[in-house]
């Protein structure tokens, strides 16, 4: 029998038998207490040296010995219950004790007081971590969060179907694991990125509401809000659906619940607003903004156009008013300086006010004019400070979008207590690729494009091209992104057309896509999806800072598994088995 939790009072005067790990032990002499511990919880134990043989082995147990213990459950004394566990009302007091097994002396704590490992020591012994209460809790927190998204997915008429593993390479933006071929020499699957071919096969198919909690593998770097290699995504498709509004009016009120209902936080607007990508990257500087707090950048350019300061001579310039910006020291604004540096800027120019002045280095070179029309402008008031962007609107709103949540971590702003949703939509069809001076998909060729065929075929010169708007739509909460979809292109002919703009002919197309374009000749459906990042929707509804925290068995911040040792060397035989040959990668 596992602990007793918040039933445990139905057992008195019973005779049960629990088992666990010894969480702690003490001597009193004539009594030994044991704090024995499962996923539940801690349950007291009582041994008396009348029952010799338990009393006994327990003289000889530590911290961690696996047991089972049988006994007789009691209420405690009224001064002796303990207000801090679940089952301080009672103890078990023990008949006999059996040991299941010993433990050597741990080199991680598994407590969630004391001093908390390193992450490093934490994932080599990940299976010794997980003991701590509040991993076993994430666990079943976790378990309770895919049951909640299956329940609604069932209740609105979705079908569960799993898709390949080993797949084909993909167009993504990340890098494919690839999988070398035995039975086939020289060519390779490649992991999942995403079920995107497959999940659009199947509205082919004729499946009308496709789901599955999909496991996605992709080679990127990781990063706080990014696991590296696998994570997993709720992936959704529904068929003739022509419009992006369909799929968000149908998921919002999954996303809505599992933060009101399941996490019990507030939301910070009951409806969702929907932002064009423009609009995003100006208003606040990035595409996937946090709309907790304010702090917008205000535009600048016209109301300056005619200044002498020679730092404002730029195509774009703007600013952002920061409430009790004029308490910050020389050395925190040299070190925002220093940020708006490493992000493109040259510098970091500012206003602070104070006692109804305007207090700055650059205020000599601007006019009482100028002076008033930036304080109307950005809605400045005395104890705030306005820092400037001026360079291409491109880098202005991209200094100025990470001096935004810089500014917003420092005073504090993002109130972990509310949950702010967003949809961003419209995003470019197409981006220019600086690496390689020319145009690219912004993001994959399977989205729609705005107005179809006859977009693409009036769209003569690169400025027409990236004019075009893909029917995109992603999802942000709290300044992340959680979800990305759009309509699918499920039209042969805008598929090629859509390629041909960036030079690619129908052979290449057909050898990349040939199985979907073969199905699109079949009579496909018009039909649109979306796929939601699970892991960092549960970070943010359980407050982690780092998205390893809620994975039960994360790679490390380089990609490394330190608890298997993985990637690891296999036998030359394996190699010659797949037909590989390993190149040393000579760095001297």
């Amino acid at each position: 029998m596992r602990i007793l939790s918040t039933d445990a009072k139905n057992y008195l005067k019973k005779s049960i038998t629990v088992s666990g790990w010894v969480n702690s032990r003490r001597d009193h002499g004539g009594l030994i207490f044991i704090d024995l511990r499962d996923h539940q919880g801690i349950l007291q134990l009582v041994i008396t040296p009348d029952t010799k043989d338990a009393f006994g082995l327990a003289e000889t147990l530590r911290d961690e010995f696996v047991i089972t213990a049988t006994g007789t459950m009691r209420e405690r004394a009224p001064e002796l219950k303990n207000p801090n566990i679940e089952t301080g009302d009672v103890e078990l007091v023990v008949e006999s004790l059996t040991l299941l097994n010993k433990s050597d002396p741990l080199p991680v704590n598994t407590h969630d007081d004391g001093p908390e490992s390193g992450e490093d020591l934490r994932l080599k012994y990940r299976y010794l971590d997980l003991r701590r209460p509040s991993m076993q809790h994430l666990l079943k927190r976790r378990s309770d969060f895919y049951q909640y998204l299956r329940a609604y997915m069932t209740r609105n008429d979705f079908t569960e179907i799993t898709t390949p593993i080993l797949a084909n390479s993909s167009p993504e933006g990340a890098r494919d694991f690839l999988v070398p071929s035995r039975l086939h020499p020289g060519r390779f699957y490649a992991l999942p990125q995403a079920p995107q071919q497959f999940k659009q096969l199947l509205m082919v198919g004729g499946v009308p509401r496709y789901f599955q909690i999909a496991p996605c593998f992709r080679d990127e770097d990781p990063r706080a809000d990014r696991l590296y290699g696998d994570f997993y995504q709720l992936d959704l498709e529904m068929a003739f659906v022509d419009d992006g509004e369909t799929i968000r009016t149908t998921m919002e009120p999954l996303i809505k619940n599992l933060v009101t209902d399941f996490a019990g936080k507030t939301l910070q607007q009951e409806t969702i607003p929907r932002i064009t990508f423009d609009e995003a990257m100006n208003t606040y500087g990035t595409d996937k903004p946090d709309l907790r707090y304010d702090m917008r950048l205000v535009e600048l350019t016209d109301a300056l156009k005619d200044t002498d300061f020679k730092v404002f001579k730029a195509p774009c310039v703007k600013a952002i008013c920061v409430k009790g910006g004029a308490s910050l020291s020389r050395s925190q604004i040299d070190n925002f300086t220093d940020l708006a540096r490493k992000n493109g800027a040259g510098g970091l120019a500012y206003i602070l006010y104070e006692n109804n002045e305007a207090k700055s280095p650059i205020a000599k070179f601007l006019k009482p004019s100028e002076l008033d029309a930036i304080k109307k402008e950005t809605k400045a008031e005395d104890g705030d400070a306005v820092f400037f962007g001026a360079d291409t609107r491109e880098k202005v709103n991209k200094v100025l979008g990470v001096l935004r949540i810089a500014f917003a971590d420092h005073f504090g702003l993002k109130d972990d207590s509310k949950v702010a949703l967003c949809w961003v939509v419209d995003f470019p069809f197409y981006e220019w690729d600086e690496n390689n001076n020319k145009l690219d998909f912004c993001h994959n060729p399977f989205s729609m494009p705005k107005g179809g065929l006859e977009a693409l075929n009036a769209a003569k010169t690169d400025a027409e091209k990236l004019a075009i708007s893909a029917d995109q739509y992603d999802m942000v909460m709290n300044g992340y992104e959680i979800c990305s979809g759009a309509v699918r292109n499920h039209s042969p002919e805008i598929m090629y057309k859509a390629f041909e703009i960036l030079g690619y002919d129908k052979s290449e197309v057909e050898k990349r896509f040939g199985g979907m374009l073969t199905a699109f000749k079949f009579g496909a459906p018009p039909h649109a999806g979306c796929a939601f990042g699970l892991e960092r929707i549960f970070m943010v509804l359980t407050d982690a800072k780092n998205i390893r925290d809620i994975v039960a068995f994360p790679k490390n911040g380089s990609g490394i598994d330190l608890m298997m040792d993985s990637p690891s060397m296999v036998d030359d035989i394996q190699l010659e088995e797949s037909h590989i040959t390993v190149i040393d990668d000579d760095t001297d």
